[in-house]
């Protein structure tokens, strides 16, 4: 017979009393063991890049370094990327080749490089949002840090959009969009969301789609950034192609499409890509055609030569699931053990990405992160998944399981439990104070 554990919520004063006693002693322990261990990006482990050092032999220099339209690949040209690299990220995201600008290593400084553009020369001969007396972004919450430091950085004001099962609330999207000619754009991860693994459903991204903006340079920043980044071969999340549902509304301009190799292949040595209409196509190229030259067309040319055909991205990003999955099995096996019968917080279990986002009882996220790092356990600072890093209920936390090996992980997973239980028990002992 299945023995009942009491929530945290049911005991008495004195019964929490005296689990906190025992909490407090296992966590002087666990200090005493001077821990280094790390969940507070979402990079992949070394199993993971071991994966990809084929592709470091994919070319070399007695083979002919030219693409398949006959231009030299080692000299200047193709400033949108070599037709084979093109044709290679347009089947991994679901659009068409002709859609697609191919880049250098990072998706994150082609979102960057898409909003200076837009405060220094506008959107498609626009006002630049530089000369706006205010310039509004949607940011769905909780949601990828690094989005809400690129428009902190150049002054946008952000407002909260609160995520749903389906995606953002598309109510409160529309309210604003259509009405606001302040609001200019919205960030979304719309494929197992960072962080919570949320995929935007039919219904959101139909929505989107057909948006009215007040805005005629709103723009809808579609960071597909896990677009193959499964758990399971047999339970694959499927995306709408925006690019098509927006041509089917009639509004073919309102999307820019974001993806990368960078959790695919090697950080920093992938390749990224915008994916976009003709005319948003055009007005980016006038940009970039200042800009530069070219991009590493030999990297984008490697790529195409490891995997051939988006079967053997395919192929690979299961080997990647094999690594991965047990890690956020772990995790979910764990928490649901120790954390959902004492009711001290609750999480969703992904189906793909990189993160399992916890969400501890209001008012805790800040101290059990601290209380962590103090033990040699490193997260995500807490509040970083909201604009200006602050999260109302102070709840939320990232957690990265991708990096440390298994052992490594589940030693960090019980020390992050045996923190959430004790930073609770405090909570509540105060708050039974307070009455």
């Amino acid at each position: 017979m299945k023995s009942y554990m009491k929530s945290y919520q049911e005991m008495t004063e004195e019964e929490l009393r005296q689990e906190r006693e025992l909490l407090a002693e296992t966590y002087r322990r666990i200090k005493e063991q001077g821990l280094k261990l790390d969940m507070s990006r979402g990079k992949p482990s070394v199993e993971q890049l071991e994966l990809s050092a084929g592709l470091l032999d994919a070319i070399d220099s007695r083979m002919v370094v030219e693409s398949e339209n006959g231009v030299d690949l080692r000299n200047y040209g193709m400033l949108d990327g070599i037709p084979e690299a093109k044709r290679l990220i347009s089947d991994m995201v679901g659009c068409k080749p002709e859609q697609v600008i191919v880049y250098g290593n990072s998706s994150l400084n082609v979102m960057y490089d898409q909003i200076a553009r837009a405060e220094l020369f506008g959107i498609c001969q626009n006002t630049p949002w530089c000369r706006l007396e205010r310039v509004k972004f949607l940011c769905p919450v909780p949601g990828y840090d690094r989005h809400f430091s690129i428009t902190e950085e150049f002054g946008i004001e952000m407002i909260n959009i609160p995520m749903t099962e389906e995606g953002p609330d598309m109510d409160l999207v529309e309210q604003y969009v259509n009405s606001d000619p302040a609001v200019k754009g919205i960030w979304c991860v719309p494929k197992y969301s960072n962080p919570q693994g949320i995929v935007y459903s039919d219904e959101t991204v139909r929505r989107f789609a057909a948006l009215k903006p007040a805005a005629p340079d709103f723009r809808i920043f579609w960071d597909n950034a896990y677009a193959v980044h499964h758990l399971y071969a047999e339970d694959q999340a499927e995306l709408c192609d925006i690019l098509s549902a927006c041509e089917r509304e009639g509004n073919p301009d309102l999307v820019l499409e974001f993806c990368s190799t960078s959790k695919v292949t090697f950080p920093g040595s992938g390749i990224a890509a915008i994916a976009a209409s003709a005319a948003n196509l055009k007005d980016i190229k006038s940009r970039l055609e200042i800009q530069t030259i070219g991009y590493d067309k030999i990297n984008q040319f490697r790529h195409v030569k490891y995997f051939k055909n988006f079967d053997g991205i395919r192929a690979h990003m299961m080997k990647e699931a094999d690594i991965i999955r047990p890690k956020f099995e772990m995790l979910e096996e764990l928490f649901a053990k120790e954390i959902a019968p004492r009711g001290i917080g609750s999480w969703k279990n992904p189906k793909g990405g990189y993160f399992i986002t916890f969400e501890s009882l209001p008012g805790c996220a800040r101290t059990i992160v601290e209380k962590c790092k103090e033990a040699g356990v490193v997260l995500t600072a807490a509040g970083a998944p909201y604009p200006y890093r602050k999260d109302p209920t102070d709840s939320v936390i990232r957690i990265a399981p991708t990096f440390p090996t298994l052992p490594d992980l589940t030693e960090a997973a019980r020390v992050f439990v045996a923190v959430v239980e004790l930073v609770s028990i405090e909570m509540l002992l105060e708050k039974k104070r307070q009455k």
